[in-house]
């Protein structure tokens, strides 16, 4: 997911079928694969399921990512960026509201706590 790459050749009755993962597309940051603003909603679910083990790893890649998008956006009209706020929600704010991040984190603070 995390990578800049299509997934290659997918076997789907026979046919050699390509499947394209929802990347962003730079600089406009939309997804290639459905157009509409990354991450989008298949691309969150599967950044939860890859990063599954290491929420704090999934808010540095997509702090990383908002940094690029803020920087590639405002190069393209500075005069419609989109407030910070908006942005901050569009990439860091969703994995806090989800439950499978707040689950994995509540555990890996208790197993912190848990480890001498």
């Amino acid at each position: 997911m995390t990578g800049d790459r299509d997934q290659g050749p997918v076997r789907a009755g026979g046919a050699a079928l390509f499947r394209q993962e929802h990347l962003p597309t730079r600089p406009l940051w939309l997804c290639r694969r459905c157009g509409h603003p990354w991450p989008c909603g298949a691309a969150k679910l599967a950044l939860v399921a890859e990063y599954q083990d290491s929420p704090v790893s999934l808010f540095l890649y997509l702090a990383s990512c908002l940094h690029d998008a803020i920087e590639d956006l405002h190069r393209l009209d500075p005069t419609e960026t989109g407030g910070a706020a908006f942005l901050f929600d569009r990439f860091l704010g969703w994995p806090a509201r989800t439950r499978a991040y707040r689950a994995n984190t509540a555990t890996a603070v208790r197993d912190e706590e848990a480890s001498p």
